[in-house]
């Protein structure tokens, strides 16, 4: 019997995390603009700001890690599903 990859083997799969970095990039910097714009205008951003704002571009990155992993493993169970089950002969 095949063993079923484990989370973070799915997690660390190159198109998942490309997928997740491209998202976050997009997203954070979006969320990060709109959230902190002003005071990037205005060069004021404070240590505190920068925490928040890596936090706005980490977010998108797990959900979107979160939801391929899922995806790949609900496809991979809907696979297993829809196999021909192997039957012995007697």
């Amino acid at each position: 019997m095949i063993s079923k990859p484990s989370f973070i083997q799915l997690a660390i799969r190159p198109r998942v995390v490309s997928t997740a970095l491209k998202l976050s990039l997009l997203v954070g910097t979006v969320l990060a603009i709109i959230n902190h714009g002003p005071a990037m205008l205005q060069f004021t951003l404070g240590s505190d700001n920068f925490l928040q704002i890596a936090l706005t571009y980490l977010v998108p990155y797990c959900v979107s890690t979160y939801s391929a992993v899922k995806a790949l493993q609900q496809t991979e169970a809907s696979d297993d599903y829809n196999q021909p089950k192997k039957t012995t002969q007697q």
